[in-house]
C-alpha cells in the first residue's frame, strides 16, 4: 500500500487475509477503513488508470506531502491543496513569487512543510521541461508500468504490504530526480503509481477489483 494507513472503525477490526466488509455490507481492502471520504476514494479513484496530466502532477505532489503522514490527512486537505496551488496547473505554479510562498506557509489548510512546498514548485518548471522533451507527463509516467509476469501471482495482504518500492519505482524515482524533481523517493513514487493506475493493488477478493483490472485493460496508454 504505500504508506497507506488504515483509517479504523469497526470495520477495521476484523479483517480476513486483509479484507473486511464495511456497514454498506461490501467487501473491500483493510486499509479505508469506515471512514467515508476513504472509503470513496478507495473504491471510485485508487488505482483507476489516470492520463491526464494536471492529475497526475497533483497525484505526484500530494504522495510527497504524505511523506511522514497518514494518507487520509491529506486526503481531508485536498481541496486546500487545490485552491492554494492553482488546482496544480503547473504553468501558473511557475509564476508563484515570494508573497505566494509566504502565503502558503500560513495556509493552515495545507500541510505547512517549507521543504514540501518549494518542492511543488521546482516541481512545477521540472514538468514542464518534461512536457516540453517527452510530450506529455503521462506518456513518461505510464512507461514504467511493471510487466505483469513480475507482479505477485495473488495479491493478498501479505504480499501488497511488502510492495513498499519496487523496481519500477525506484527506476522512475531515479530518473525523476535526474530531470531535477524533489520529494520523488521510490516509496513516494510506488504510492504514486498505486494510485493512477499503474499498478492494481486492489486485493483479491474485493468486490471491484475486477472492474479496476477491466478499466485498466480498455485504457489506452498515453504514447
Amino acid at each position: 500500500m504505500g504508506t497507506i494507513e488504515p483509517a479504523g472503525g469497526p470495520a477495521a477490526t476484523d479483517l480476513a487475509d486483509g479484507l473486511t466488509r464495511g456497514a454498506d455490507d461490501r467487501v473491500r481492502c483493510w486499509w479505508p477503513g469506515a471512514d467515508p471520504l476513504y472509503v470513496a476514494y478507495h473504491d471510485e479513484e485508487w488505482g483507476r488508470p489516470v492520463a491526464d496530466d494536471r492529475r497526475l502532477f497533483e497525484k505526484l505532489c500530494l504522495e510527497g506531502f504524505q511523506s511522514g503522514l497518514s494518507w487520509l490527512t491529506i486526503l481531508r486537505k485536498r481541496e486546500a491543496f487545490r485552491r492554494a496551488f492553482a488546482d496544480f496547473d503547473a504553468r501558473a505554479l511557475i509564476e508563484f513569487d515570494d508573497a505566494d510562498r509566504a502565503r502558503l506557509l500560513a495556509d493552515a489548510g495545507i500541510v505547512r512543510h517549507r521543504g514540501k512546498i518549494e518542492a511543488v514548485l521546482t516541481n512545477a518548471r521540472r514538468c514542464l521541461e518534461l512536457v516540453d522533451r517527452e510530450g506529455s507527463l503521462a506518456a513518461f509516467v505510464w512507461r514504467f508500468e511493471p510487466d505483469p509476469a513480475s507482479r505477485p501471482a495473488r495479491l493478498t495482504r501479505a504480499a501488497a504490504s511488502a510492495l513498499a518500492a519496487t523496481p519500477e519505482s525506484t527506476a522512475l524515482s531515479k530518473e525523476l530526480r535526474r530531470r531535477g524533481w524533489a520529494f520523488v523517493g521510490p516509496t513516494t513514487c510506488y504510492a504514486f503509481m498505486q494510485s493512477m493506475g499503474i499498478v492494481n493493488d486492489h486485493l483479491e477478493g474485493y468486490a471491484c477489483r475486477d472492474a479496476v483490472e477491466a478499466e485498466r485493460a480498455r485504457f489506452v496508454r498515453p504514447r
